[in-house]
């Protein structure tokens, strides 16, 4: 009898061009203007990135607008990433922000909080402003900006939360008030709208930032998208779905497969793979289909991503008008899917 024949995932995801690679919407734009006039008032910048997408969570656009401050880079969603998380990935990626601080941190840990809190008041001593201290968060949308802030707040000074979170970008559209995070010394923490890149250097790039959530989930497809986490789903562990199906590189047998044993069926008992293609982003995204981290991080990856960033060879106005009109591209080819 022929033994079975051994699984191969794809090695590679196709680009697809169809795929929009920009989401700097009007918000966007007057956020990083409005933190840029903040800039001033305050001595510490907390950049929030996602530990599942370290690279591709990095907003260059902070790099060129936010200079002049201290500035901590502070990894969130580690617990969603902790397959990865071992001391080798985490010393790489630190040697990537070298001198800069970086802290990778869960809002459910208080361990993590109270690292953070640390650090901003040895600035906080360090500055000895008689006023206060004031700080700014920053990001890219959906990146737990906000989540911790109520950490910080919940550990620092003992109180609730103090902004609206949600599993979609777009939650904070515009500059809050600051809110206090620790009474000695006195440290105010100014919360901000998420700021996306005008336009991203790669269809994968903008793959992985929908799949973590950092893009509005109408903006792919969701069986493109699924399709794109059975890749990277595979590339780790194809058990990950092995109560839906046996290791596959179709997706659309995976989801018809998992249609049919969830129940998600539409008229006359059809699976709809739409509505399962959703649910299995959503099971990523709460860490039951793997905890991993879907960027490459090795010691040259940086380095990669700054050639990238540079290869595009775009000003700021010309990423604003590609951006723009790939959204009107966009716009009229789901207008005219459904005439």
């Amino acid at each position: 009898m022929a033994s079975p024949v051994a699984f191969i995932p794809r090695a590679t995801f196709p680009p697809i061009e169809s795929i929009v690679k920009s989401y700097f919407l009007g918000h966007h734009k007057s956020g990083l203007t409005k933190m840029r006039q903040l800039l001033g008032s305050v001595e510490l910048i907390i950049e929030c990135r996602d530990y599942r997408v370290p690279l591709s969570s990095r907003n260059p656009m902070f790099e060129k607008n936010l200079i002049g401050r201290e500035r901590m880079i502070v990894y969130t969603k580690r617990d969603l990433g902790a397959e990865s998380l071992d001391e080798k990935t985490r010393e790489t990626i630190r040697r990537w922000h070298r001198p800069q601080k970086v802290l990778f941190t869960d809002c459910n840990s208080d361990s993590d909080i109270k690292k953070v809190i640390k650090y901003a008041k040895d600035i906080a001593k360090s500055v000895d402003n008689v006023l206060g201290t004031r700080m700014m968060l920053a990001g890219m949308p959906n990146v737990g900006k906000s989540s911790l802030l109520n950490a910080l707040r919940r550990v620092g000074m003992g109180k609730g939360k103090a902004a609206i979170t949600g599993g979609q970008p777009g939650v904070t559209r515009s500059i809050g008030t600051t809110v206090r995070i620790c009474s000695d010394p006195d440290i105010m923490l100014l919360d901000t709208p998420g700021v996306f890149i005008p336009y991203v250097p790669n269809t994968e790039t903008m793959l992985k930032l929908a799949l973590v959530g950092c893009v509005k989930d109408t903006l792919i497809d969701p069986i493109t998208l699924c399709d794109y986490l059975l890749f990277r789903v595979n590339l780790v562990d194809p058990k990950l779905y092995s109560a839906y199906n046996p290791p596959t590189n179709d997706i659309t047998q995976l989801l018809t497969a998992t249609a049919l044993q969830t129940g998600r069926l539409g008229k006359g008992g059809v699976p709809d793979l739409t509505a399962t293609a959703i649910w299995l982003i959503q099971r990523y995204r709460s860490g039951d289909l793997g905890r991993f981290i879907l960027d490459d991080v090795d010691p040259e990856a940086f380095d990669r991503r700054i050639q990238e960033e540079a290869k595009e060879g775009l000003s700021a106005n010309q990423m604003r008008k590609e951006a723009k009109a790939e959204r009107a591209a966009h716009k009229a080819s789901k207008a005219s899917n459904l005439d």
